[in-house]
């Protein structure tokens, strides 16, 4: 319990901060930052939102520097990141809950499966090593992987999406459909997004494989394996109970950390096929200066990593007893 106290309060450190920053980077730059983006939209909008922008950025509003600061923490409790600039006048909540869905279908199950299939390959080239999938997997899904995932990406609409015309190459889904939770429309989501899924897939899978085989390898020179064979133990306990249970601990963290990510999207993935997810919003709000919704989505991804870490960190200490007492 002291164990996972002190891990919760590094986190609401971390988060602190991360909040702080994002409210004192608009107020730092020259200039007023609101008048700026006025001119982008001359004639879409009136005082009122230039009064709005002002108080988002903290110049112009005559509240004191404090005074900003327990404002702006309030409107991030109750979700409130003003108006988006480039999508006006939609919410940046909303904008940011609709790429999140895109981004969590696509990147999100995507890493799970790389995870999940790389770790299982890597658990049986190590209890096979120097077998025939030992001697394959990990060589080509570790070439794989050093293969810039945008390159494939491309690749693939170049032969399935414009050659072949087996697959849709670019959007989230048809611009004539109408989103509900229908077999069509369902299926129409998988279509699109499978081309990018493959892409991240293929180009993701090698790394977890790799770093399983190699942990795995060691686990199983360690004596508490070896007195499970001297037990009689059958081998596939041994493998999964023992070695393999053992083995995944060090690649909880990294895989948390994916996991975090996940919400950034991979935005020259979503960029290269026009995807509507958090990656994609994310570079249109640099190219266009959409400066709250760049920080709502900077938030967010912070927020993420940090709950990803403090989870992994967690599942460690439960599975691994030894982290608490040394710690």
């Amino acid at each position: 319990m002291r164990y996972v106290l002190r891990r919760a309060g590094f986190f609401l450190l971390t988060l602190w901060a991360a909040v702080t920053l994002n409210f004192f980077l608009p107020r730092m730059m020259p200039g007023n930052p609101a008048i700026a983006m006025m001119g982008k939209f001359r004639g879409k909008i009136g005082a009122q939102e230039l009064q709005a922008l002002e108080t988002i950025f903290g110049v112009g509003s005559g509240q004191s520097l404090p005074s900003q600061y327990v404002h702006y923490l309030g409107d991030i409790f109750t979700g409130n990141f003003g108006t988006s600039l480039f999508y006006f006048p939609s919410p940046v909540s909303q904008v940011v809950g609709t790429a999140v869905f895109w981004t969590l279908g696509l990147v999100g199950v995507t890493t799970i499966l790389a995870f999940t299939l790389g770790t299982g390959i890597g658990i049986i080239s190590a209890w096979r090593r120097g077998g025939l999938t030992d001697s394959l997997a990990p060589p080509l899904l570790v070439i794989a992987s050093a293969i810039p995932y945008f390159w494939v990406g491309m690749m693939f609409i170049l032969i399935f999406g414009l050659k072949l015309q087996w697959l849709p190459w670019s959007g989230g889904m048809n611009l004539t459909d109408t989103p509900a939770w229908t077999p069509s429309f369902i299926g129409d989501v998988l279509e699109h997004a499978l081309l990018p899924g493959l892409a991240l897939l293929i180009t993701t899978i090698g790394t977890w494989t790799l770093t399983m085989r190699n942990n795995m390898v060691s686990t199983l020179a360690d004596d508490y394996v070896r007195m499970a064979r001297a037990k009689g133990l059958r081998p596939h306990r041994i493998m999964l109970n023992y070695a393999a249970r053992n083995a995944i601990l060090p690649n909880l963290t990294g895989f948390a950390m994916s996991l975090g990510f996940v919400v950034s999207g991979a935005i020259l993935i979503e960029y290269v096929f026009n995807y509507p997810g958090v990656g994609y919003m994310l570079l249109q709000a640099v190219e266009n200066e959409d400066y709250p919704l760049m920080q709502a989505l900077f938030l967010l991804i912070t927020v993420a990593v940090l709950v990803a870490v403090l989870l992994a960190d967690i599942a460690t200490a439960i599975f691994d007893p030894r982290t608490r007492s040394s710690r």
